[in-house]
């Protein structure tokens, strides 16, 4: 036996946190394994993120292994902390994942404002604490095994951004002895992307948590998405305005500056500077170079042929502070992609400042946008927004692009739990707000017939 207990994720879409134990009911070892899979920052409204400065609910020098399903900050964000609390173990992910955490967690540390070398003022981490997770960070490829005390584990292509994984954790039941298969979602792709495969199937899972952000969603046409980023341009070109792109710095961005690429070099689109405005997704732009072999078959035969997905004529990066503010001296039209994706802080605020009154400009939104964010609220309509302490109308349109949404609806979702359905003895709905993971485990036990649960926080079950 093992229990899994929920200190994240758990009827809410961030801070992902899962503990799993063995040494139930005649464990191998006379040592209990305890592996905690992700460890995110909350992310959102304050009270979401006043969480992040509260202690662990566990020993974090009793943990003998943290494994992260993929790079976002919302799986990956507290794991420093934990170093800060007393972990003395590894952390495990795919090469790809561990190389986009290290650029994530130092954005995270410096948004912080630390400029010190000690970790003694009450701040989540300090600088030390990063060292030592980002030394002790270990990568392992998909499929290849590793073993942590009782658990055989291995990461399986979860195809959401460059290196995301589903954690595959499979430990021998000593009554039957039998392997038990506990499978962790992490988040799940939304194929077809441009860029990466699709989401691998999984068909033999005893017992599965699964993400559900849009569990109670269906998306749009996928093959209308690039028409309406075409339409966007082009609208944004033929006003005279600025198109805004709040920019989430892994994965859609990478996404959309590949789809604008094919848009220009085949003359669908007219020249228009394009500015990517975010140091975080220029550094990352070199670590997706760096991992082509995760590409799907179409984005490699686009890169034989020659072409440099990333770079096209009027696409510029500007990094450094003083070449974003001279961002403002090109007229319009132009394109800003910056960050951040939620509209939370980043650049992409001074832009908002600036060009959300102008009825000419457009912000495009084209991921999801968690409750309480600035980015919830433009595209629940708001008139007028709070950003910097001042009072902005908001004049210029808003557009939700959902096509490029990185995360599954529920006929993906239920159709990824079905592929188990043989197998499957308990699903657990996490990563969703509370009315997208009730809907989808009422739809499991209503559809599939399995036994499923939509944990609370803190909540633990024996498997």
């Amino acid at each position: 036996m093992a229990k899994i207990s929920f200190y994240g994720g758990a009827q809410q879409v961030t801070g992902a946190s899962y503990l799993i134990e063995s040494g139930f009911e005649g464990s191998q070892t006379q040592k209990k394994t305890k592996i905690l899979v992700d460890c995110g920052l909350y992310q959102g409204s304050k009270t979401y993120e006043s969480h992040n400065n509260d202690p662990f609910v566990f020993d974090a020098s009793d943990i003998d292994a943290v494994i992260v399903t993929h790079a976002h900050i919302d799986h990956s964000g507290r794991v420093p902390k934990l170093f800060k609390e007393g972990y003395k173990g590894k952390v495990y992910s795919t090469p790809a994942t561990k190389d986009l955490s290290a650029i994530m967690l130092e954005d995270s540390f410096s948004l912080m404002g630390h400029n010190h070398r000690d970790n003694k003022d009450g701040h989540l981490f300090g600088a030390e604490d990063l060292k030592n997770a980002l030394d002790n960070w270990e990568g392992v490829e998909y499929h290849q095994q590793f073993n942590i005390g009782d658990f055989k584990i291995r990461f399986l292509d979860a195809g959401h951004i460059l290196g995301s994984a589903m954690v595959e954790v499979v430990i021998r039941e000593a009554e039957s002895n039998a392997d038990k298969k506990i499978v962790f979602s992490g988040d799940l792709g939304n194929p077809p992307t441009p860029l990466l495969r699709a989401t691998e199937k999984i068909t033999d899972a005893n017992i599965l948590l699964v993400e559900s952000t849009y569990g109670d969603k269906l998306h749009g046409a996928k093959s209308d998405r690039k028409i309406q980023l075409e339409r966007a341009v082009e609208d944004a070109v033929k006003s005279g305005g600025v198109l805004m792109i709040p920019a989430f710095s892994l994965e859609r961005t990478q996404e959309l500056i590949f789809e604008i690429n094919d848009l220009v070099e085949n003359g669908r689109v007219p020249s228009v500077p394009v500015f990517l405005d975010s140091p975080l997704a220029i550094k990352a732009i070199e670590i997706y170079k760096k991992y082509e072999n995760y590409y799907n078959n179409e984005a490699k035969d686009v890169i034989e042929t020659g072409d440099q997905i990333f770079k096209f004529p009027l696409l510029r990066f500007t990094a450094s502070t003083e070449e974003s503010k001279k961002i403002n001296s090109v007229p319009p039209p132009k394109v800003i992609m910056a960050g951040s994706g939620m509209s939370t802080g980043g650049r992409i605020l001074h832009h908002e400042m600036r060009y959300l009154p102008d009825p000419n400009s457009t912000l495009l939104i084209v991921g999801y946008q968690a409750p309480g964010s600035l980015g919830r609220q433009l595209a629940d309509g708001a008139r007028s927004v709070n950003i910097f302490g001042e009072h902005i109308p908001v004049n210029a349109k808003v557009m939700f692009l959902e096509g490029y949404s990185g995360h599954p609806d529920y006929d993906m979702l239920m159709e990824f739990v079905k592929n188990s359905v043989d197998t499957l003895e308990k699903v657990f709905v996490v990563q969703g707000e509370p009315s997208s993971s009730l809907f989808l485990t009422q739809r499991i036990r209503d559809y599939l017939g399995v036994e499923s649960y939509s944990p609370q926080l803190g909540e633990s079950f024996e498997v």
